[in-house]
């Protein structure tokens, strides 16, 4: 079975403070997520495909987006040791109205809906990992909405300065500019006069 230390851990991080870990619970966690690899530009589900998959992201970037007038924009950057997935699709079984993809060679964790499911259901440790971390998401989701509407272009590239340094490394700057809702040519910008 491959190294699952790092999704081990994470688990842990988001259960042991406020639940005891049961280990026969974690490891049945950690029995049914399966690794799986994506090369650079690889997708985890395609627009109008159904998500078969909720994911840990060990290492990588996936890029979450949408077409808008043919034109990619990108809606959300899920970072290593981050779960997501286009949860409705997922759910549901329904098409997904956006895409993900690699940025970088990127190795998660997936389980399909089944076990997730079942997980949900007769794990607690899962249980409570899921809904911590989905209300961690829904949290960073609504701040960074508001942002959108309450900051300018400027203040939102200073906060990303602040809060997520890596993504200016990691990321390139056209979907950076695509996630803050700022031109890449504006963006070039803002970059020179802060720097």
């Amino acid at each position: 079975m491959e190294n699952v230390t790092v999704f081990s851990d994470f688990i842990q991080q988001y259960t042991s403070l406020e639940i005891p870990i049961d280990v026969a619970f974690n490891n049945q966690i950690l029995h049914v997520f399966k690794p799986l690899f994506l090369k650079k530009n690889q997708y985890l589900v395609k627009e109008q495909d159904v998500c078969r998959y909720f994911c840990f992201v060990e290492s990588g970037i996936l890029q979450h987006n949408i077409l808008v007038n043919d034109e990619e924009i990108t809606s959300y950057l899920a970072l290593k040791q981050t779960v997501t997935s286009s949860l409705s699709s997922f759910l549901c079984e329904k098409p997904s109205r956006k895409s993900i993809k690699a940025l970088v060679d990127t190795k998660l964790w997936v389980v399909d809906l089944i076990n997730f499911k079942e997980l949900l259901q007769n794990n607690s440790t899962f249980r409570h990992f899921y809904y911590t971390t989905i209300e961690k998401q829904i949290c960073l989701i609504d701040e960074y909405r508001i942002d959108l509407l309450t900051l300018t272009p400027e203040e939102r590239y200073r906060k990303l300065l602040q809060t997520e340094p890596k993504l200016l490394q990691e990321v390139p700057l056209h979907y950076l500019a695509s996630f803050l809702g700022i031109s890449s040519r504006h963006m070039s910008r803002i970059r020179k006069n802060i720097l």
